[in-house]
């Protein structure tokens, strides 16, 4: 090589270099400039966990799905032996039989009762007309017994007579009481009874809500994540069968020091750039800043040490996003949150929304 073509290609290189550092240079400054407005953070993408659980102690008798399927809001994903709550439903069954028995017989009591009460009223007004014709022979007699028609002793049988009709009705009066008192006992066994009744519909109506909570559905459209507990165990009312991620409730967290995230206001945009996937741009909406500082100390003295002191956001990816591609929402993802400081400056091209078709 002959030194002119030496000279021509080390002039080439110094070209390439100057050209490089001259790309390095206005890259870092187009960095700047959009980091004025701009700020990032590395953060990881989450999902809300939802536990399915037993409402009442029970036995894992079938769990449907497995770890990692999807399922929809509704869908039957396990359920719990109901042996023992079937044998509770045909006691409680049972029990209200013989309430309702019970009231049934309550109600003929009061009826016969009542009538008790009819006929000893009937007596009453019969008792009453007897003493009435009594008192009447009585007076008669004894008006007769002074002019001497009839004598003495004709006047004492009539008193004697009129005497006994008037204990013979009060005595009739008293069955009539008898009867209002075995009315009013009879009134309150049908209230006991009807009471009985009631609350063996309710242990009814409970047993057989439990039945049905013994079937385990999915509360949201989601994924399975854990199968916490397996067919065949025993697990305490509240226990824990399947855990689930909420797919249509998907975030990213990241943390911002003092200087920036005094300038975030809930609801601003935010671009989400996911490691596994840098080509999608996913946006998101700030919906969570924390009020207190995360992992500094309680006391801060310095202005150095406040700007190290960093806040916890959240980034809420948009629902009817996340149910459009919800069979591609992956959660424990890491990736990069650029929050835009300034909302009148638009989006740089590189952050533009880019979504798979």
């Amino acid at each position: 090589m002959t030194k002119e073509n030496k000279k021509r290609l080390l002039i080439a290189l110094a070209a390439a270099v100057l050209a490089a550092a001259g790309w390095a240079f206005w890259q870092d400054y187009q960095a700047n400039k959009r980091n004025e407005f701009i700020v990032s953070a590395n953060g990881r993408i989450e999902a809300v966990e939802i536990d399915v659980a037993a409402k009442t102690a029970g036995r894992v008798a079938e769990i449907l799905v497995r770890e990692g399927e999807f399922v929809t809001a509704g869908q039957v994903v396990a359920r719990i032996d109901t042996e023992v709550l079937e044998a509770q439903l045909r006691a409680a069954e049972a029990e209200l039989a013989r309430a309702r028995a019970a009231v049934a017989t309550a109600r003929s009591q009061l009826a016969q009762r009542r009538s008790e009460k009819a006929t000893a009223q009937a007596v009453v007004e019969q008792r009453k007309a007897e003493l009435d014709k009594a008192r009447s022979k009585a007076a008669r007699s004894e008006a007769l017994a002074q002019k001497n028609y009839i004598s003495r002793q004709a006047v004492d049988d009539d008193v004697a007579v009129a005497r006994s009709a008037e204990a013979a009705l009060r005595a009739a009066e008293a069955q009539v009481a008898a009867a209002e008192a075995g009315i009013a006992n009879a009134q309150s066994q049908i209230v006991g009874a009807e009471s009985a009744v009631r609350a063996a519909e309710a242990q009814i109506e409970r047993i057989r809500a439990d039945i049905k909570d013994a079937v385990l559905r999915a509360p949201r459209d989601g994924r399975v994540q854990y199968r916490v507990a397996q067919v065949g165990e025993v697990v305490a009312a509240g226990g824990r069968v399947l855990n689930l991620l909420d797919l249509s409730d998907v975030y990213m967290t990241f943390f911002l020091p003092t200087t920036q995230v005094g300038r975030v206001p809930i609801g601003a945009e935010v671009r989400l750039i996911i490691d596994a996937a840098p080509q999608y741009v996913i946006p998101a909406k700030v919906s969570f800043i924390a009020d207190e500082a995360q992992f500094t100390p309680k006391t801060v003295e310095t202005r150095a040490e406040r700007e190290k002191l960093m806040f916890r956001l959240r980034a809420q990816i948009p629902e009817e996003l996340l149910r459009k591609h919800i069979e591609q929402v992956k959660t424990g993802l890491p990736g990069t949150a650029y929050v835009r400081l300034d909302q009148s400056r638009p989006w740089p091209p590189e952050l533009e929304v880019k979504l798979p078709q």
